[in-house]
């Protein structure tokens, strides 16, 4: 299963770092991924391969909120084919 990371916050060390190293950790392969810096707000999108994961869905979707919280980001983690049914709307 595909899901895509939406990672969006005032920009501060170790954001990409963070959330890397829980995908990793897990064994999500990240496939694609853009970042970039609009002013002081990073932002970043990543489209990831949940097939290898070693923990469900939900349970990396907490560490992932956990992380976000401690960095002061939001991330939004959601499965490919419903991302894309409500972006097809």
């Amino acid at each position: 299963m595909r899901a895509i990371i939406t990672v969006l916050g005032k920009d501060t060390i170790g954001i990409i770092a963070g959330v890397s190293n829980i995908l990793s950790d897990s064994k999500v392969n990240i496939l694609d991924i853009s970042q970039t810096i609009l002013q002081e707000y990073f932002t970043m999108i990543m489209l990831t391969d949940f097939s290898e994961a070693n923990s469900s869905f939900t349970e990396i979707q907490e560490k992932l909120n956990k992380i976000g919280e401690n960095l002061g980001v939001s991330i939004k983690v959601q499965r490919e084919d419903i991302f894309n049914s409500m972006h097809n709307l």
